[in-house]
């Protein structure tokens, strides 16, 4: 920021004007009798401040005391005008109490103009203490008009009798709290319901509050021998200047549900109470949320910003407002509008978003990675210049004007007030700023190859002859797509689908459009013809929804990755199909943007829980299965593009798995204890055990999880503290049913997870959820050798931290028992031997990933069968349940030599890479034999053999 000027700089002509105007501000303070003494600088600031404002020169010399040693120490002070105007005295009478108010005001926006120009306060400083001062100032009248009304009509009332106030809703940079020197203030004015006011003139609400606000209007804006207070806009109201002065909440609601407009959803994201009954003004916000901020990402906002745009744009060419610091281009409002645009689209489901004022909401979607650090910083510096050029221009004369003045001398005191040496390096930077902001404006609202760049004429026509059933294989196949029929009939039936009837026409707009540009997607895809097949589909499944229509039409980007990842990954493209909402994640794959920490993403689990308006059990689990599928979705992104392998991408899966059964388990439990109460003891008594790929931190893109429950016995028998008591066996059980439930049951996100608990005690003939005790004795007696080979893999995933120390107790002790290694190795190797006798779909082409011949079970049996008869000597073995791990582990205790190691890793890897890509593709982990292929089975088996096991079935004998 530039500072005030060091040195006098200013032409003869305005300095001659200083002089005569400093020499003018003294002589009223000499007939006033107002001593000034020049300590601290006083009068070379107050020089400053007539350079900058004939304001705060009429004011000086109307109010000479202003500058007396108390007035002195308000000009220093910090603390906005709200502290000031508790102690002032409003008269009954109204033009004495007109008058109090604007020489309040007066004072107050001196002030403003002193501490700006002389630097004691920023620019951001300065917009807040005006705001502060406004809603000061609309408290005082409204306070007035309240008693006024009250004292003819009595208090307004609900028909139940409670005291109905006025609700005044602060708009645009008043509700933004970002307010200009002389902006007008843009309000909306409600009341709570109807009903009537108490007094022996009763008048209906309805009337009473548009009597308030008359009142409310003409003191603050109503010209008097003071001026005015403020200039007040209720144009923004419902139906607008056709429309009453104030409308109950049922009303507005009833107005934005039916009749509410694009240009209206921006205007409420910066609105806030700024007088009047807050409280009631909060609720009213809260019960419009839905129609400002949509439950899904809205790139319905473009075309909204669009038309709102182009009105702007008739009224600057119509009004030549080119130079308009606010409306012209690169002004103000586009930045705005490159901010609150990302708010729309996104606000409804990342709460965080919906700040109100331009530089905090802009720093939100800078953090949360929706707009570059790059934009962000030349939007905030654009911002801050614009907003202190512009406040400086009302300064000069108190005008509410956007624009430059014409006249040599004034623009000469505004660069020397902003500390530039004239007026040329002042223009030249605006000049940088504003075609810096008109760059960003355009690539945010018409990306390059958005809907402004047509698709290709072929395309066009290759959609047109769908229209009319022309289409013929051949075309497809000549426009390279081939085999040509299912393309070709997929789209011929594409208009004819009931939900592509069904659309509105600004979707069908979109649609005739976007197919076009979703064919020449498709095309430059390596596989389009699958890639066109699945963009059909989706389109039907999206065709009633246009903001997803919006996003692929305003979205080239979009469109393009779209048709690379439906042309790569059968599997992704069908979770796109199901979740939609999967797109913003196609749009925006960066891996870096989430968390891939177990404690981070429980985090982030807890944060999207917390953006909720609606906290029941149904919508939480809808919301947690929305966030798993995002994270899992772009994991599965990142391993597609090959930025993640298979080892990382299995373990941040396992670890997404971990914090979703956490956060099912937390929202069960609070559920639960609604219900019946809670049992007593510290924490809740209950663990969730993972077994399996989730134990063993190797889950794949479709894994179900492997879950084994467990309580702690003692307190079976104890009664909650609920109003409907149960005893603790019960409360348990249905603890545990509730979890399985929750995690495996449909909603509209789909599913979270299969569950399969067979591994408990006693398999599926066992109780859901086993005490510590049965668990214990259970692990110690009665379970067999691939029972502790299960629970090699498990480690505690959800629930109570000290009941999941002595399950991990138990593991350690029942796993470090003395065992007999033959003995071990070989019931390793019938079951090994058994399964793949059982289960292996090998063939002499195709491998069977995981049941084959030195596949990855094998590695797993034999890491498992080495733990189990060496972890009596070795405990560490036991510190890891990961196969990658537990190869380490072996290697630095001498039980694999580090060539076998070398073996197993790069096998591990290469398979689980293999396993993992059959996945994303919708095929079974059954792979085409290829030499390396083989030559990786083929170095397990030997490392197998060297290790003493032997995984092969015994011959049949006759």
């Amino acid at each position: 920021m530039n500072t005030a000027p060091a040195q006098r700089r200013e032409s003869e002509e305005l300095r001659a004007l200083i002089d005569s105007r400093y020499a003018d501000v003294m002589a009223a303070c000499r007939a006033a009798r107002v001593p000034l003494h020049d300590d601290a600088g006083v009068a070379e600031r107050i020089r400053r401040t007539l350079l900058a404002s004939d304001f705060a020169f009429d004011v000086l010399r109307r109010q000479p005391k202003l500058l007396a040693p108390d007035g002195l120490e308000r000009l220093r002070t910090a603390g906005d005008a709200g502290t000031r105007s508790a102690t002032l005295a409003l008269s009954s009478d109204e033009a004495e109490c007109m008058a109090t108010l604007r020489r309040f005001r007066h004072a107050e926006a001196l002030r403003l103009v002193f501490r700006d120009v002389n630097d004691l306060d920023n620019v951001g400083e300065t917009l807040a203490s005006t705001s502060a001062l406004y809603e000061a100032l609309l408290e005082m009248a409204l306070r007035w008009s309240q008693h006024a009304m009250a004292e003819r009509y009595g208090k307004a009332r609900s028909p139940e009798g409670v005291e109905q106030r006025m609700v005044v809703l602060g708009f645009g940079k008043l509700g933004g709290n970002e307010l200009n020197f002389s902006s007008d203030i843009d309000l909306v004015l409600a009341y709570g319901s109807g009903g009537q006011s108490d007094g022996p003139r009763s008048l209906d609400n309805g009337e009473y509050f548009i009597r308030e606000a008359r009142q409310l209007v003409r003191l603050l804006a109503e010209t008097t021998a003071e001026g005015i207070c403020a200039r007040v806009d209720l144009r923004l109201r419902p139906f607008g200047n056709a429309g009453r002065l104030a409308l109950p909440f049922a009303a507005m609601e009833q107005y934005y549900q039916r009749e509410g407009r694009d240009w209206e959803r921006y205007a409420w994201i910066k609105a806030r109470p700024v007088a009047g009954d807050r409280t009631a003004g909060r609720e009213l916000q809260d019960m419009l949320r839905p129609f400002v901020y949509r439950r899904y990402l809205d790139y319905t906002a473009f075309a909204g910003l669009r038309e709102m745009k182009s009105l702007i744009d008739a009224e600057v060419a119509r009004k030549d407002l080119a130079g308009n610091l606010k409306l012209g281009p690169g002004g103000i409002r586009e930045i705005e509008f490159i901010v609150q645009l990302t708010q729309m689209i996104r606000g409804g489901r990342d709460p965080a978003l919906r700040v109100r004022g331009l530089l905090p909401a802009l720093q939100v979607c800078e953090a949360r990675g929706h707009i570059p650090a790059s934009r962000a910083k030349l939007l905030r510096e654009a911002y801050l210049f614009l907003r202190r050029l512009e406040n400086r221009v009302q300064m000069l004369r108190d005008a509410q004007t956007h624009d430059i003045p014409d006249d040599e001398l004034s623009r000469e005191r505004i660069a020397l007030g902003l500390g530039y040496d004239g007026w040329k390096p002042l223009e030249a930077e605006l000049a940088r700023h504003r075609d810096a902001v008109s760059e960003e404006f355009a690539a945010v609202l018409m990306p390059q190859g958005g809907n402004a760049t047509g698709a290709p004429a072929a395309d066009v026509e290759l959609w047109a002859a769908a229209h009319d059933e022309s289409l013929s294989a051949g075309t497809m196949e000549a426009s390279g797509f081939v085999p040509g029929e299912e393309v070709a009939d997929v789209l011929r039936k594409l208009p004819r689908a009931s939900s592509v009837r069904a659309m509105s026409a600004r979707s069908g707009e979109r649609l005739e459009r976007l197919v076009p540009q979703l064919i020449a997607a498709a095309r430059g895809s390596v596989a389009p013809v699958p890639s066109l097949l699945r963009l059909v589909r989706l389109v039907q499944a999206v065709a009633r929804r246009s903001s997803y229509l919006a996003l692929l039409d305003e979205q080239p980007n979009a469109r393009r990755r779209l048709a690379a990842v439906f042309a790569d990954s059968a599997f992704l493209a069908e979770r796109v199909i199901a979740q939609p909402l999967l797109l913003d994640d196609v749009l925006d794959p960066r891996i870096d943007q989430i968390p891939l920490r177990r404690a981070d993403i429980s985090a982030e689990i807890v944060r999207v829980l917390g953006a909720l308006d609606e906290r029941d059990a149904e919508r939480e689990l809808e919301r947690i299965n929305e966030f798993r599928s995002s994270i899992a979705f772009r994991l599965g992104l990142a391993f597609n593009d090959g930025r993640a392998d298979a080892t990382t991408t299995a373990r941040r899966l396992a670890g997404l798995a971990e914090a979703v059964v956490a956060a099912v388990v937390g929202l069960a439990t609070r559920e639960l204890t609604a219900q019946h109460g809670r049992l007593p003891g510290a924490g809740t008594g209950f663990a969730v055990l993972g077994y399996g790929s989730l134990g063993g931190e190797e889950l794949g893109f479709a894994s179900d999880l492997d879950l084994v429950f467990v309580y702690d016995g003692t307190r079976s028998s104890v009664m909650s503290d609920g109003a409907r008591p149960v005893d603790g066996n019960r409360w348990y059980q249905r603890l545990a049913q509730r979890v399985m439930h929750w995690l495996s049951a449909p909603t509209h996100a789909g599913r979270l997870y299969e569950v399969d608990t067979r591994l408990r005690p006693d398999g599926s003939k066992g109780l859901l959820v086993a005490s510590l005790d049965a668990f214990d004795a259970y692990q110690r007696s009665r379970a067999w050798t691939w029972e502790h080979q299960a629970l090699l893999r498990a480690r505690l995933v959800a629930g109570d931290a000290r009941l999941g120390d002595a399950l991990g107790k138990v593991r350690r002790e029942v796993l470090g028992a003395e065992r007999d290694p033959a003995r071990v190795y070989a019931e390793v190797g019938s079951m090994r031997a058994r399964w793949r006798q059982e289960r292996d779909r090998s063939d002499a082409t195709h491998l069977d990933l995981k049941q084959g011949h030195g596949g990855l079970l094998d590695i797993e049996f034999v890491l498992q069968g080495m733990v189990l008869a060496h972890a009596a000597r070795f405990p560490a073995l036991l510190d890891t349940t990961a196969n990658a791990s537990l190869i380490d582990a072996l290697r630095d205790v001498g039980l694999l030599t580090v060539e076998q190691a070398d073996t197993l890793h790069v096998a591990h890897a290469d398979l689980l890479q293999v396993a993992l890509t059959c996945t994303l593709d919708l095929r079974s982990r059954v792979a085409e034999r290829t030499p390396a292929l083989d030559a990786l089975c083929a170095g397990v088996e030997k490392v197998v053999l060297d290790l003493g096991f032997s995984f092969r079935a015994a011959p049949e004998t006759v």
